[in-house]
């Protein structure tokens, strides 16, 4: 991480939870003084007692590293809200179900933005009894290729991992299926509506 905890992210967090520098203090066997040259940037807290200070102000060690603080505003799941990362070092793929700080090989990653299916990245879904079997014509080379294949339901999502020089397919449950979503190595992230999709299926 390129990022230290600052000291006006401590005094602001302490404020936000109605701390005096003492009560602080007191949480983590320092001195108010020790709390005060944080704040006023005097001094730093060593990295060992990170953890309890981001527990003491009620966040994460990361929202304190970065000053960000998350809130949950999903509060009744909806999975419209799910969003994807993807770990431009290691492929890592991470989804949340709202707002989040997700971190990866070192780096904050961004949450990934969909477009909507076109010509050159587009996906195929067929009905086979309780099942959607997805597909793409997508080019699954080693430099060009579809590194996952998810699908978001009403009350979850679920991702299938795919490789260069494999099958750019997968199967999921139909039960609450809404979204598919699939990933290019080159080209980002794309979504599609799986009923739309079937219905406009339908009416060729």
């Amino acid at each position: 991480m390129n990022k230290y905890v600052t000291g006006a992210t401590i005094k602001r967090l302490r404020e936000e939870r109605k701390l005096t520098q003492q009560e602080l203090a007191e949480k983590l066997f320092v001195s108010d003084k020790t709390v005060s040259k944080w704040e006023t940037a005097k001094g730093y807290p060593d990295i060992t007692i990170l953890e309890d200070l981001a527990k003491a102000l009620g966040v994460s060690v990361m929202e304190l590293m970065t000053g960000d603080s998350i809130r949950n505003t999903n509060s009744n799941s909806n999975m419209t809200r799910t969003k994807f990362y993807v770990c431009p070092i290691c492929g890592n793929i991470m989804f949340s179900t709202g707002e989040a700080l997700i971190s990866c090989c070192g780096i904050i990653l961004p949450p990934l933005e969909a477009e909507v299916c076109n010509s050159s990245h587009n996906i195929m879904v067929e009905k086979f009894e309780d099942e959607y079997f997805v597909t793409t014509s997508h080019s699954m080379t080693k430099e060009h290729y579809i590194s996952f294949i998810a699908v978001v339901k009403d009350n979850g999502a679920e991702i299938v991992k795919l490789y260069p020089e494999g099958n750019a397919e997968a199967r999921f449950k139909i039960s609450r299926t809404k979204y598919v979503y699939f990933y290019c190595n080159r080209d980002g992230l794309f979504s599609c509506d799986v009923r739309r999709l079937l219905n406009n299926k339908a009416e060729k």
